[in-house]
């Protein structure tokens, strides 16, 4: 939904719950790239999975989990239990 440069992208959490509702969606999952080849979730990946989470809450909608892909390794805020 959204393009950044190498070191970060703007997200929107009012446009993410605007799409989720066009597709009537009861749950999402979300995924992002690290071009830097690191799929270590940041503090930023972190603190907007939760904000995240807060907005589409309030629509009853769940956020299944988060990815990060770097390469071939992909890291699950889920598995990590890093998910509210």
């Amino acid at each position: 939904m959204f393009r950044g440069t190498i070191d970060g992208a703007p997200v929107y959490p009012r446009e993410v719950v605007k799409r989720c509702l066009h597709y009537n969606a009861a749950a999402v999952i979300f995924a992002h790239n690290h071009p830097s080849g690191v799929a270590e979730p940041s503090q930023a990946d972190i603190g907007i999975t939760r904000r995240l989470q807060a907005a589409l809450q309030t629509v009853d909608i769940r956020v299944l989990d988060h990815l990060v892909v770097a390469e071939a390794e992909v890291v699950s805020l889920a598995e990590r239990n890093l998910l509210d």
